[in-house]
């Protein structure tokens, strides 16, 4: 069960209208509370240039995975019978490999790294890891809170090894309640996966909905390991 953390000093209750980009602020801090928060008002986080201020994002339209939208390509059901996932045995790890500083277009500095550490401490932030031979080769982080897991971000060090924790994230979070993968803004990488956009009035409602579903399964009881959905 997570812990509630104390609650943020800052409203982001308010409904601030997004820029073309998606931009609606910057300031607040990085307090487990806030990014709460944060999640629960449709907002995420991202280090502005320089890194010492906080921006904050809620874009229109928002790209999401429906669970039963899932698609999975012939090739990366054959890459996935090589895998083994697991669930929080090495989120630091998952992290760390999601901030290599190599990666194009990186935005994970220390102080995010450190924020998400200590969601996680609380029971908020997950990772689901792919693993090869006993060698974690790509995964994923984000949280998770009632039937919403916010991704913030994934790798991979071997080939679909990023996809594959996808679908092994969706897969475990289906049940029989409302849940919804966030996972901000579409890609291509991430449409031949089912990801598609809604309008950010409809992601308001979808949130408003699995907010208030228990949480999954899937992340009871960590760590462990997801039985392989495609062996």
């Amino acid at each position: 069960m997570p812990i509630e953390p104390p609650a943020s000093r800052w409203d982001l209750s308010v409904d601030l209208l997004p820029d073309e980009h998606g931009f609606v602020g910057a300031g607040a801090d990085d307090e487990p509370g806030t990014l709460l928060a944060a999640y629960r008002s449709a907002l995420f986080p991202m280090p502005l240039e320089g890194g010492d201020v906080l921006g904050w994002w809620s874009p229109d339209p928002r790209g999401v995975l429906e669970l039963d939208n899932l698609h999975v390509s012939r090739s990366l059901r054959r890459s996935m019978r090589h895998f083994e996932f697991r669930v929080d045995s090495a989120f630091d790890e998952v992290v760390a490999g999601c901030a290599e500083p190599t990666r194009p277009h990186g935005w994970i500095d220390d102080r995010i790294q450190r924020a998400y550490r200590r969601l996680h401490e609380l029971g908020w932030a997950h990772s689901v890891e792919t693993w090869c031979d006993g060698e974690l080769v790509g995964g994923l982080y984000g949280l998770g809170i009632g039937g919403l897991f916010a991704a913030e971000s994934k790798f991979h060090r071997r080939t679909d090894a990023s996809k594959a924790a996808v679908v092994a994230l969706a897969t475990g979070l289906v049940d029989d309640h409302p849940r919804l993968i966030d996972v901000q803004w579409q890609t291509d990488h991430l449409a031949s996966l089912g990801v598609t956009e809604i309008p950010r009035s409809q992601y308001l409602e979808r949130l408003h909905t699995v907010l208030s579903s228990p949480d999954p399964q899937l992340f009871a009881n960590t760590p462990h390991t997801i039985t392989n959905p495609l062996a």
